[in-house]
């Protein structure tokens, strides 16, 4: 093995020994939640301290003078540890493809951090706080309460058909089909699509299931109603009743850090047969970064009822004059 060789896989190789020993002191399960994975300490110091620990230890004069290799080269580590978490099953893939945008930026930042550092006087000294400042700041982190947001997401369709047939698709909706379902980041991600809808009765008080596969099912009641025209509900997602194997438990729906709260069908008259149907949810966040979750929640939100509206729509009118379009 040369030294080019050796060097190479000590540069890629400590970063990712690095990033397993740093997930698992983050792990809330072993550390009495002194420390936890959804915080900024671990989600950004990770990615930055690995890109900045491959570009310290690489010793190849090409990549320490250019800064897009720099940039590039640190992410090769990450790559690697995402491919390692997910075969050892320690995090699931939707979580993981959220965060790899985010997590390939950091590394390269850090990358860039490490090039610029490595040849500073007390070089050595500036390198031991920054690995030790996330295992710092992890604790103090945890101790503060996360803001909690709550988005709205609204999506509407236009379809023609009679009121009656609209309404009917609405408040209780049968069994949905593979080839009905035209998901796009809810499949992707492989997160729970939807199955059926159940409601025992039309009216205020009335409760309603949602079920999707994978065990999901959200319970629903009832607290507005206005016949034909909208149906408000509160939603509720048991965590402890969703199988460990449907999500990933750190976006686990009804867990600490994300949960839906209400939903609201309005039917809207435009003309003759003529209406509009509006979806409207609310769901809130609560982490350290919810100006990052929040970008992938209310995709996904977006996603799962486009793709309902669009089943109701198909179900009244399967040949419709128009072609298909949701408005958000």
């Amino acid at each position: 093995m040369t030294n080019k060789t050796r060097n190479i896989i000590l540069a890629i190789g400590i970063p990712i020994l690095f990033a397993l020993l740093m997930r698992f002191v983050f792990d809330e399960n072993l550390n009495n939640n002194l420390m936890v994975v959804m915080s900024t300490s671990f989600l950004v110091g990770l990615p930055v301290l690995m890109g900045f620990l491959t570009i310290w230890l690489w010793k190849d004069t090409k990549v320490l003078q250019s800064k897009i290799l720099q940039f590039v080269y640190a992410g090769i580590p990450i790559i690697c540890f995402f491919l390692i978490t997910l075969v050892l099953a320690i995090e699931g893939w939707a979580c993981w493809l959220m965060m790899l945008p985010a997590f390939l930026i950091l590394s390269g930042i850090g990358g860039l951090i490490g090039g610029n550092l490595k040849n500073k006087r007390n070089n050595k000294l500036y390198a031991s706080v920054l690995i030790l400042l996330p295992f710092i700041l992890g604790p103090i982190e945890h101790q503060l309460t996360p803001p909690k947001t709550i988005y709205r997401v609204i999506t509407s369709i236009e379809i023609k058909g009679a009121a009656e047939t609209i309404w009917d698709n609405v408040t209780r909706v049968r069994t949905i089909a593979d080839a009905e379902d035209h998901s796009r980041y809810t499949k992707w991600l492989g997160l729970p699509r939807p199955i059926k809808a159940e409601l025992d009765f039309n009216g205020v008080g009335a409760h309603r299931k949602a079920i999707f596969d994978k065990g999901l099912v959200f319970d629903e009641d009832v607290t507005e109603y206005e016949d034909l025209k909208r149906m408000k509900f509160t939603i509720t997602a048991n965590p402890y009743d969703i199988p460990s194997t449907t999500m990933d438990k750190h976006i686990v729906i009804g867990g600490d850090y994300f949960d839906v709260l209400t939903g609201e069908y309005r039917l809207i008259s435009l003309a003759d047969h003529h209406y509009r149907l509006e979806l409207d949810s609310e769901f809130v966040l609560s982490t350290t970064f919810n100006y990052y979750a929040g970008f992938w929640a209310k995709l996904i939100m977006k996603d799962i009822q486009v793709n309902i509206l669009r089943v109701i729509r198909e179900r009244v009118n399967p040949t419709p004059d128009t072609p298909f379009k949701a408005r958000d």
